[in-house]
């Protein structure tokens, strides 16, 4: 396999604004997955699926289509409803405004970053914050850990985690092509918000390898490979009988 080329935009910890960019930019103004690759000539086996796991990957599919537009109003809500949940003390000036790089945005504007991940990054960030406040807080303001001087920036590396399952599930295919994939879709037949689950226990994951690296700002690609890698070995383990049996779901609080 071969890898696609990737960079990393990082955000000092203790400052709000200022940023530090790779040699390219981050996937939401082009950056690519930072998973590994087949080549498009590499045979792949696909896998057949019940009605039911067909149905539930459809409706994935068409919330993985979604792109985020910030001309509409139920789009701009659950932005606002991001920062509520993120900052609930500090009252947000605009859906474009400075504040936003508080969260590791790149800019002043977010829905630039959501061009990588369209709308169902923005979900899986809210299902995160309503659904695992405590463990949502503790990777916002880097509570946990002996941390780096330069931190992964929270909000898009949120959006890149999403990115990243949609290709290591390989979700835009017609069906799976790969055991892993196949796999989490009897997931997704039990629980059709078994995506929203598999990205927080992914994000809570990433930051557990990221210290356990002791990384920084340099080593995200590296960091990513490895949650990619623990994550399809603990999905593939036998005694996996939901999500919230992965080892790695016992990281997260609520």
């Amino acid at each position: 396999m071969d890898d696609r080329g990737e960079s990393f935009v990082a955000v000092r910890r203790i400052s709000q604004a200022e940023v530090v960019a790779g040699s390219a930019a981050w996937l939401g103004r082009g950056l690519s997955c930072v998973c590994a690759q087949r080549r498009e000539s590499d045979a792949r086996p696909s896998f057949d699926l019940t009605p039911a796991q067909e149905d539930c990957l459809q409706k994935l599919q068409s919330r993985i289509d979604v792109t985020y537009d910030s001309s509409i109003p139920e789009h701009q809500e659950a932005l606002r409803a991001l920062w509520n949940a993120a900052f609930p003390e500090e009252e947000l000036c605009g859906l474009i405004s400075e504040q936003w790089k508080e969260m590791g945005w790149q800019g002043k504007d977010p829905s630039t970053d959501f061009r990588g991940g369209g709308f169902i990054s923005l979900e899986n960030l809210l299902f995160f914050a309503r659904y695992f406040p405590k463990s949502f807080q503790d990777l916002l303001q880097k509570r946990e850990g002996d941390r780096s001087v330069w931190e992964y920036p929270f909000a898009v590396a949120g959006v890149n985690i999403t990115f990243m399952l949609i290709q290591m599930l390989d979700l835009e295919a017609v069906k799976p092509r790969s055991i892993v994939g196949a796999t989490f879709l009897k997931f997704l037949a039990e629980n059709e918000l078994a995506f929203d689950l598999l990205y927080c226990i992914t994000f809570k994951l990433m930051d557990h390898q990221w210290l356990t690296m002791h990384a920084s700002y340099m080593d995200f690609n590296m960091v990513m490979k490895s949650t990619r890698r623990q994550l399809e070995r603990e999905l593939l383990l036998d005694d996996i009988l939901r999500l919230e049996d992965l080892p790695s779901y016992g990281l997260l609080t609520r």
